[in-house]
């Protein structure tokens, strides 16, 4: 082969392989969840609540059980979608309890939403903090947890003053990096501190405070990233890590069963709300950034 096509050849197929190498090594792109016809989304509403709700199936005047609303109701403007400067907005007008869910599971993922609060509230929270939230590793049937609302899942809390709060819903557990609780005082999120279990069958019941409140004014945006490798999930509210958690299991007969996989649930919680930028991305590992909140 004449040296100078040889060269020539050689150059070519290592400049294959370097670019070849960059793009493996390249972050996964971003997928967006929110389009004007909600195509990724399915939708549920369970009921409107009222004051003294005791966790149990609703009665009608004749103590008769009544149904929620149930999945994909039509005639109900609970959801839909709007747009501000040229971008798809979801309005949730919190009127029922309920939400949004993805179609899709997702395992081992960076999800990113941005968030504000409207104006509107309703019974029971007419006199309370404005609350929603995201729900991930949701499996099961809907309203399993206290509400009727609902899956199984972890909860991120989005509530005034709370953002990246801790919930259990249903039979869910899991271990964060917090303070002891004493009294009628929560358990406080913080990095210092060692992982403590909470939820079902655990010592702590199911709630913990977030480390710091990292929330903006009402009305401004804030954002919210959702990070989640092998049972292990990272709470931020605004750039800023409040939760760091780990382990996250179901509870079946008094055994724990990993909870790592699950659809995307957003809260519908008496309080209007408005989400965009939902967007998602697979991860291979935990990002060596927060790898350390783990050793």
């Amino acid at each position: 082969m004449n040296r100078v096509l040889f060269l020539n050849t050689s150059f070519k197929i290592s400049c294959l392989i370097i670019a070849c190498l960059t793009l493996s090594c390249q972050e996964p792109k971003w997928e967006s969840l929110l389009d004007t016809e909600m195509s990724q989304w399915d939708t549920y509403l369970s009921y409107k609540h009222h004051y003294g709700y005791n966790g149990s199936i609703p009665l009608d005047a004749d103590s008769v059980e009544v149904a929620p609303v149930g999945l994909n109701p039509e005639g109900y403007d609970v959801f839909r979608v709007i747009e501000e400067e040229g971008e798809p907005v979801l309005h949730v007008s919190g009127e029922y309890y309920g939400c949004v869910i993805t179609k899709n599971s997702y395992d081992n993922y960076h999800l990113k939403v941005e968030f504000r609060w409207g104006e509107q509230v309703w019974p029971p929270r007419e006199h309370l903090l404005k609350d929603a939230g995201i729900l991930y590793h949701s499996v099961g049937p809907m309203g399993a947890e206290y509400w009727r609302s609902w899956m199984l899942s972890q909860e991120f809390q989005i509530m005034e003053g709370h953002m990246g709060d801790y919930w259990s819903q249903a039979n869910s557990a899991i271990d964060i990096r917090a303070y002891l609780p004493e009294g009628i005082m929560s358990p406080v999120a913080d990095d210092s501190q060692p992982f403590l279990s909470f939820g079902q069958d655990q010592s702590i019941k199911g709630y913990c405070m977030r480390s710091a409140n990292f929330e903006r004014p009402t009305g401004e945006w804030n954002t919210l990233d959702l990070i989640c490798y092998e049972g292990k999930s990272l709470h931020i509210v605004n750039g800023e890590v409040v939760m760091i958690l780990d382990h996250s299991r179901q509870m079946v007969d008094g055994k724990p069963i990993p909870l790592v996989k699950g659809r995307i649930q957003l809260q519908s919680e008496a309080a209007e709300v408005f989400y965009k930028g939902i967007q998602i991305r697979s991860l291979d590992a935990m990002p060596t950034e927060y790898q350390h909140y783990y050793e």
